[in-house]
């Protein structure tokens, strides 16, 4: 059973999406005290985390941030913010999904449900892809050239499987929001190019330029 962290102080809310989870046969873990959130994460290990924002003694980002030191889980944001700025921190301290309130019930748990799924189906891999000497580790979620590694976030792992599954054809930006997150409508178009600028910034770092390249009005295309 998969168990699923909640970190958000409105006790209303909280039990809101715990019940609903739970319904769907989810352990889920309440947190009621936020002064040492990154210890609850540890010790609970949970599959997925929902995180708020707004929270006492440290804001969700700074908690993200620490989680993501430690563990490559899922985190979803859960906000009353939505500021595009809030969306691309959360994105750049390592989230994997930025849902805004008042929230629908069904999609969250939808979004919830396909992160899991997505997430640990992908771990089970074991195959390596390779494309001008870039070796991308499906196992490990890590991209080599020569000496030099990096290890991808969960989205990045996704997009950059998805390309290379299909080099010298241009993936359009929405097939890749289909595959990421299912339920593209609800997601800002700003939060695709993070993940995408991010991934290069990576693989660029590597040694290799352009490995990813934008065809304007089209999508994006590994050449």
């Amino acid at each position: 059973m998969f168990r699923i962290m909640i970190i958000e102080d409105d006790e209303k809310i909280r039990r809101i999406v715990a019940d609903a989870l739970r319904k769907w046969q989810y352990e889920v873990i309440e947190l009621t005290s936020f002064e040492n959130v990154l210890g609850e994460f540890e010790a609970r290990q949970p599959h997925l985390v929902l995180l708020d924002v707004n929270l006492p003694v440290f804001d969700g980002f700074y908690w993200c941030q620490q989680i993501r030191s430690v563990s490559k889980v899922p985190i979803i944001f859960i906000s009353s913010r939505n500021q595009n700025m809030d969306v691309i921190m959360a994105i750049n301290m390592g989230a994997d999904d930025f849902v805004q309130k008042p929230f629908d019930l069904g999609v969250l748990v939808a979004k919830v449900s396909a992160l899991l799924r997505r997430n640990y189906t992908y771990q089970d891999e074991s195959l390596q892809l390779s494309h001008r000497q870039l070796i991308f580790h499906l196992s490990n979620s890590s991209v080599q050239y020569g000496e030099h590694t990096a290890e991808l976030s969960r989205n990045e792992f996704i997009i950059l499987q998805t390309m290379m599954r299909q080099i010298g054809k241009i993936v359009s930006r929405d097939d890749l929001m289909q595959v990421l997150w299912n339920d593209e409508q609800f997601i800002d178009d700003n939060t695709l190019t993070v993940n995408v600028n991010r991934l290069r910034r990576k693989i660029a770092m590597l040694g290799i330029e352009d490995f990813i390249v934008t065809r304007k009005g089209m999508g994006y295309i590994i050449e």
